[in-house]
């Protein structure tokens, strides 16, 4: 018959010397660990929430509550703004170019704006401009006349589709298309303005001569009045400067009347030098 061990008593040691600890209950350990760590979380929500109060971010926030409200406190906190709308400005009436030689845009403030104007350019006169310091040539006698270029003798003055170009004189038509009435000037009665057979006035508008209806504006006087000096080319004969662009004259260039800043030279002067003559047409 096999002889049974029995167990050792839970009460006597094993043979190793260890016993089970039986002076607290089971998962007490657990229990500490679990403490220990949600004292250390609310440590740490303490020191972050004291951190967070201190007495400079107070003051920063006083300081921002009481701060001038600018563009964007205006807006308010919302994602969605609506900017602030801005005045709308009083659009620069404008005629010629500017005064840095061929048609280019560029803009001059005009007292009495007119829809008539409106697509044209005018810049402020240069500074750099030599401008030729003349004294005022005497206007012609007789109110109806021509002009003749000195470098061209063959030609004159002659509005051809709305322009003014150098033309050699030609029958009917033509020659009232070449004969121009001197008026004292719109802007400046020193100074002429040109009047065509039909009404119309010679102005200058992207430095270009032509022939267009008065609009009553004050820009269109100042376009269409220049003032004669004396042509250094030619005894006798005028040079014809632009009121509103002082030291820019008339000139032609391909036979097209255009508003140039003075040049040094011989070309230049001969190409702005014209003689008032007896009107082409009777």
């Amino acid at each position: 018959m096999p002889q049974n061990e029995s167990r050792p008593s839970p009460h006597r040691p094993w043979e190793d010397g260890w016993a089970p600890d039986t002076t607290r209950a089971p998962g007490t350990r657990r229990l500490w660990l679990a403490g220990a760590l949600a004292v250390a979380t609310v440590v740490a929500c303490v020191t972050a929430i004291a951190l967070s109060d201190r007495p400079g971010d107070e003051a920063s926030r006083r300081t921002t509550a009481t701060a001038p409200t600018g563009a964007d406190a205006r807006r308010g906190p919302g994602l969605i703004s609506f900017a602030t709308p801005s005045t709308p400005s009083t659009p620069a009436t404008t005629a010629g170019a500017g005064p840095g030689g061929g048609p280019s845009s560029s803009t001059s403030p005009s007292p009495t704006p007119s829809p008539a104007v409106r697509h044209s350019t005018t810049a402020t006169p240069s500074a750099s401009s030599p401008a030729r310091p003349t004294p005022a040539a005497p206007a012609p006698a007789s109110p109806r006349r021509s002009l003749r270029s000195v470098n061209y003798s063959d030609r004159y003055w002659h509005v051809s589709q709305g322009l003014v170009r150098l033309d050699r004189a030609a029958g009917g038509d033509a020659r009232a298309d070449s004969t121009f009435t001197v008026l004292p000037g719109l802007a400046d009665r020193a100074c002429v303005s040109l009047r065509t057979a039909d009404g119309r006035y010679l102005r200058h508008r992207d430095f270009f001569l032509r022939a267009e209806r008065d609009d009553g504006s004050s820009l269109f006087g100042r376009d269409a009045t220049f003032c004669a000096r004396p042509a250094p080319a030619a005894s006798g004969a005028v040079s014809l400067e632009s009121v509103n662009y002082p030291g820019r004259f008339l000139r032609h260039q391909d036979f097209r009347l255009r508003l140039d800043p003075y040049q040094d030279s011989d070309l230049y002067r001969a190409d702005s030098a014209f003689r008032f003559t007896s009107p082409l047409a009777g």
